[in-house]
């Protein structure tokens, strides 16, 4: 469901960057004729999953063995020997220090062994780079995705019907094909290439409990975690292998994540709580393109009460109240602030959900900018700026920096407000990509700026 957060991520953002009032004087951001070049990670900051090895067991046969829409898989599969990567078609010029940086992580971090070969050369795994517009007239609602047995995406639209690409009749994986879109930003790019990698080697479904984890629909985590090394770990562990039932599986994890993650060694108290399917659907609703704003927001409001109603406390609810928040920001801006104060105090109470809550602190942020509460926006974005820079998302950086840039200047600090915007521009040329994406953004974070300063306020 990748696609549809981007795009509520964007309809959200336009809607707390409404155009000012008339009688208030607009300001243009002064900035540099051409941007400064792009900002990338250095090295990953992984860190252990903290939960106890009886929940991951759990949490690896219900990603292992379900897909998606809930079909039950009949087997383990996996690629037995080495795994070999190959890139066709027109591929940006980020992929490929990003596929570098990944296969490095999945040796070192994983155990797997995978490496990159040439394009013309046959390989275990192809990505082939093509024009969103083109992946989308295939498959509409598609980001990016996996497709097993095939090579190309020539293949791909003469079997994409058939049983060929059926996930639930393998055995074991020998070939696999990653449909990527080149002409987006270089981090969607990215984002797709770890989740859609995880997915070729790994597990195909996703859980909406797991708060530290790609394999998740809500797409906070959009680099591959430590949690989802230790479960790519186990997948390819000796005591496994292709063709294993649930049942063999699930009497071997216990020794092989004791051996993993001997720190999950502890009592685990109650297994969480399945996801119940009406659930899903009032979220997958809520964020539906193409649903009306009445009936999004009526199904974030039915997603609220139904994690209400089922007792829980943990990402889920928060990820409701999240969704009904930004749902909100349009037209009950009192219901958008209620919600987001209650998704971050559900997020900020744990270590795993510290990148959700900085995504919160963004919107509070964003409502403290409008309202010229300069203080409590930049203390906002300075607390959200480590786990944001951890989990590598350089757009959502970019963003929380241009917001502190704002407030500084709303404080007068026009000299660190510049300093700031400039450090936002490097981490937005990777975030949004085009320049002209980029000053659109800064446009947005300005209007916030200058929303409901008084009348002939500089």
């Amino acid at each position: 469901m990748r696609h549809l957060l981007l795009i509520f991520v964007a309809l959200s953002l336009a809607a707390c960057a409404s155009a000012p009032a008339p009688e208030t004087p607009t300001r243009r951001v002064s900035l540099p004729s051409s941007l400064p070049p792009m900002k990338t990670f250095a090295s990953p900051r992984v860190t252990a999953p903290t939960r106890s090895n009886v929940t991951i067991a759990q949490d690896f046969l219900d990603l292992a063995f379900e897909l998606e829409s809930g079909r039950q898989l009949p087997v383990l599969t996996r690629f037995e020997g080495p795994i070999t990567v190959r890139v066709t078609g027109k591929q940006p010029s980020s992929l490929g220090p990003d596929l570098a940086r990944l296969l490095s992580r999945l040796r070192r971090e994983a155990g797997i062994s995978i490496t990159r070969v040439a394009a013309d050369q046959p390989a275990s795994i192809t990505i082939e780079v093509l024009p969103r517009t083109e992946l989308q007239r295939y498959v509409p609602q598609a980001a990016c995705f996996v497709v097993p047995r095939l090579s190309s995406w020539d293949e791909f639209r003469r079997n994409r019907r058939s049983a060929v690409v059926d996930w639930t009749t393998l055995q074991t994986r020998e070939r696999m094909a990653i449909f990527l879109p080149g002409d987006v930003s270089p981090q969607e790019t990215r984002d797709c290439l770890h989740e859609e990698m995880a997915q070729a080697l790994g597990p195909l479904n996703d859980l909406y409990r797991l708060g530290d984890s790609v394999f998740n629909d809500d797409n906070f985590h959009t680099v591959l975690t430590g949690f989802d090394m230790l479960v790519l770990r186990t997948y390819y562990h000796p005591a496994l292998s292709s063709g294993m039932t649930r049942a063999q599986v699930a009497a071997r994890l216990p020794s092989i994540l004791a051996q993993l993650n001997p720190r999950g060694n502890f009592n685990a108290g109650p297994l969480p709580s399945r996801t119940p399917r009406a659930w899903i659907d009032a979220i997958e609703e809520a964020l539906g393109p193409k649903t009306s704003p009445s009936r999004r927001q009526a199904a974030a409001r039915r997603a609220v009460s139904i994690a209400r109603s089922q007792g829980w406390t943990d990402n889920r609810l928060a990820f409701s109240l999240f969704a009904l928040g930004r749902l909100s920001l349009a037209g009950e801006a009192d219901i958008a602030l209620a919600s987001f104060l209650q998704a971050g105090t559900i997020y900020n109470a744990r270590e795993e959900t510290r990148l959700q809550g900085a995504h919160v602190a963004m919107q509070l942020a964003a409502f403290a900018l409008s309202a010229s509460q300069s203080d409590a926006a930049i203390r906002l974005v300075d607390d959200s700026l480590a786990p944001v820079a951890k989990a590598e998302n350089a757009a959502l950086l970019a963003t929380l920096l241009m917001i502190k840039a704002e407030a500084l200047e709303q404080q007068g600090r026009d000299a660190e407000a510049r300093a700031v915007r400039l450090d936002s521009l490097g981490w937005a040329r990777y975030g949004f990509g085009s320049e002209r994406a980029v000053r659109q953004r800064v446009s947005e974070i300005s209007a916030l700026g200058i929303r409901v300063k008084p009348i002939g306020a500089s």
